[in-house]
């Protein structure tokens, strides 16, 4: 496990999926806001559901974020989109509503940071987030992230284009800590 101040990022366990599914995939808003594609409902159990790992796809690494103080499960945290040749990935993360507002989105993107910095080698992590998501915007900023553009209208939510914000973040720029 991967640890931060207040979270753990470990492997996705069977029991993690309903959880994740139920408060993150089957909320029709959160989930369109957090996919690139329409929302869909999955049936329970479904190899498509969004929170199944297949461990043989290498440009994904999911992770169930975990509080550290006892283990519970708050979330799940991506760095995807891997490009071994570039050095690059993307990094994603979303907390149960339960979760939200507490800081643990920094920590988690601190503990994302390591892991594709420091254990992957990376040399650049991307986020990409809607212009109104400031918890993600605070998040990414607090780690060191530099805002590289504006897509406008460039994401449609809910019945709207929304703006998305790019922000980057290179080795040499993040600082280390004791993460990990």
């Amino acid at each position: 496990m991967l640890k931060g101040d207040k979270v753990g990022l470990r492997a996705r366990h069977e029991d993690d999926i309903p959880v994740l599914q139920a408060e993150l995939a089957d909320d029709v808003v959160n989930a369109s806001r957090a996919a690139g594609r329409a929302w869909r409902p999955i049936t329970p159990g479904s190899q498509e559901a969004p929170f199944v790992v297949d461990d043989k796809e290498q440009g994904v690494v999911p992770f169930s974020v975990v509080e550290l103080d006892g283990g519970t499960l708050i979330g799940a945290a991506t760095l995807w989109g891997i490009d071994n040749h570039n050095r690059s990935a993307h990094v994603g993360l979303g907390l149960l509503p339960s979760s939200r507002g507490k800081g643990y989105g920094t920590d988690v993107v601190g503990v994302l940071c390591h892991y594709g910095f420091v254990v992957r080698g990376l040399q650049r992590l991307q986020v990409e987030t809607l212009s109104d998501n400031a918890a993600m915007l605070r998040s990414a900023e607090r780690n060191g992230f530099v805002r590289e553009g504006v897509l406008r209208s460039s994401a449609w939510v809910m019945g709207e284009f929304l703006d998305e914000v790019l922000l980057g973040l290179l080795a040499d720029e993040w600082k280390r800590d004791s993460k990990g």
